[in-house]
């Protein structure tokens, strides 16, 4: 191909780009004002109701999750066009896994996203890979620490209970990231991500043009993007019901002060739900406000946002079960040691 052709080539595929970018934009910011007109307007559903915030819950987080998703791949993939397996080994020779578990996590940190929202990057890192406790380092600090989430408990209970949060979830992230890496579980990875990692070995080290580069990136977008959406929308389904019917008067009835039980039930009551840190803040003030403990509720709230039933449904297309349970248990016992911790000291 000529240097004009390539020329015009990326002009066009740029041209392209751009237009799907502010469509996509333009969306993403109408998604809460369309889903609450579709479920209150077109479906005729009553505002408040156990049934309308289900499916408001499920036509927003749908197209949310599965947009979020495309663009992540498709970023992720131009990326992987510049780092080939290759060129990636010889970056990280001699590098600290614990350096890439810290600094997964507190990329994890400044990224603003639910515990299904941080599935499509944490399967991009896995798919392009990036070594397994590191991904996972991300996947955990991404929904836990939220500086929405720690501004409203600062407000809300002080900064050192704000101070003590970020930091516990900032530990658990990576600590478990580097238990799992500990244990050598690269085998229970799904054997299609295995493919597109040996595709990726095929990538020669050269160079690719720029429109390559957005080829490449579209091509991994579909590649992925159409393995897991069914997936996506399984789960998110699931978080919806439970979003919608699951009362909060009956969780606040059994996290009473001096059970020591409270914080491994909370914990297991948690992992099933779903909801991001900062929609979780006032769930915390009303279950303190009926004498909840504070361990006990904020293990509730970690247990929500960091680990999850849709999130399970969706790594279940990424991750064999046996390695599914071990993130799930891993997380789930940092949780519960920090719900423990904060009930002794405040």
């Amino acid at each position: 191909m000529s240097p004009e052709q390539e020329r015009a080539g990326l002009r066009r595929r740029l041209s392209v780009l751009a237009v799907c970018f502010i469509a996509w934009w333009a969306v993403y910011l109408n998604l809460p004002a369309a889903s609450r007109a579709l479920t209150y307007g077109a479906l005729g559903l009553t505002p408040g109701s156990h049934l309308g915030e289900a499916v408001e819950f499920f036509l927003y987080d749908t197209p949310k999750v599965l947009m979020l998703l495309a663009l992540v791949v498709f970023g992720i993939g131009m990326v992987r066009s510049f780092f080939t397996p290759q060129r990636t080994r010889r970056l990280l020779a001699g590098r600290s896994e614990a350096v890439g578990n810290v600094l997964a996590a507190l990329l994890g940190v400044v990224t603003p996203f639910c515990s299904c929202s941080a599935v499509p990057l944490f399967i991009g890192f896995v798919s392009a890979g990036v070594p397994l406790g590191v991904t996972f380092s991300f996947l955990v600090s991404a929904p836990m620490i939220n500086e929405i989430a720690v501004v409203m408990l600062y407000g809300l209970l002080g900064w050192k209970v704000a101070a003590l949060y970020a930091g516990t979830g900032l530990a658990i992230a990576i600590v478990s990231g580097w238990v799992i890496g500990r244990l050598g579980m690269e085998r229970h990875i799904e054997g299609w991500v295995l493919q597109v990692r040996a595709e990726a070995e095929q990538m020669h080290d050269a160079d690719l043009s720029w429109s390559g580069r957005i080829d490449y990136g579209v091509q991994a977008m579909r590649d992925i993007v159409g393995k897991v959406w069914p997936w996506v929308i399984l789960g998110i389904g699931v978080g919806a019901g439970i979003h919608g019917y699951v009362p909060e008067g009956f969780m606040a009835s059994i996290m009473g002060r001096g059970a020591w039980w409270a914080v491994p039930l909370a914990v297991s009551i948690g992992i099933p739900m779903y909801s991001n840190a900062a929609g979780m803040i006032p769930v915390v003030q009303a279950l303190l406000g009926k004498g909840a403990a504070l361990g006990t509720v904020l293990a509730f709230m970690m247990a929500v946002i960091a680990l999850s039933l849709p999130e399970a449904v969706m790594l279940r297309r990424v991750l064999k079960p046996r390695l599914v349970a071990v993130f799930f248990g891993v997380v789930g016992l940092g949780i519960m040691l920090v719900g423990y911790l904060f009930n002794a000291l405040v």
